[in-house]
């Protein structure tokens, strides 16, 4: 990994708010596009999925979506389960940051694509307990739409196609179409 790099995973440990930020950003940035670092980071950012600080599992499973077009070894496909995890964290953002990105798991080949639609499918069948229910499912739906943008998988707009009509309340029916437009 080149130095610069290093610095910036070391710059998200930094007090000051903004040169963490500036940091998160410069990651996420590089790692939209295939790495060959992913494996340097890989098991510290599965640990920290875990970490007591939401905002180290918000990063750490961010980051693990957007490397997992980086892992030649299908490593995702064995840890998918615990970055899936932070989508339901307690502290909400955390959970919907992850969950905003976790479709990118999708990029990285069928099986991850697959374990991903899955997912999504099976939460938006069963969140209706979950607070802010209406949020998640609508962050799943454009989480399919984003998946479909970038594979044009005619499969992911039917699938979701039939998940926003499985939505009772008119008012969410409309606003999840409204992603598809």
């Amino acid at each position: 990994m080149e130095s610069k790099m290093q610095t910036y995973f070391k710059d998200l440990e930094s007090k000051d708010k903004t040169v963490q930020y500036e940091a998160y950003n410069h990651i996420m940035e590089a790692t939209r596009k295939e790495v060959d670092w992913a494996y340097e980071v890989w098991d510290s950012l599965i640990d920290d999925l875990t970490n007591k600080d939401n905002h180290r599992r918000s990063r750490a499973a961010q980051f693990l979506a957007n490397l997992a077009i980086s892992d030649p070894e299908g490593k995702m496909l064995n840890d998918f389960r615990k970055v899936w995890m932070v989508t339901m964290d307690p502290k909400f953002v955390t959970a919907r940051h992850s969950l905003q990105s976790i479709w990118r798991v999708g990029l990285a080949g069928r099986k991850q694509k697959e374990v991903v639609i899955e997912s999504f499918v099976h939460r938006f069948h069963n969140c209706t307990d979950e607070k802010n229910y209406t949020l998640i499912r609508y962050d799943i739906i454009q989480g399919l739409k984003n998946l479909y943008e970038a594979t044009k998988d005619e499969e992911i707009k039917q699938m979701a196609l039939e998940l926003i009509e499985v939505e009772e309340d008119s008012k969410y029916k409309k606003k999840y179409k409204g992603v598809w437009k």
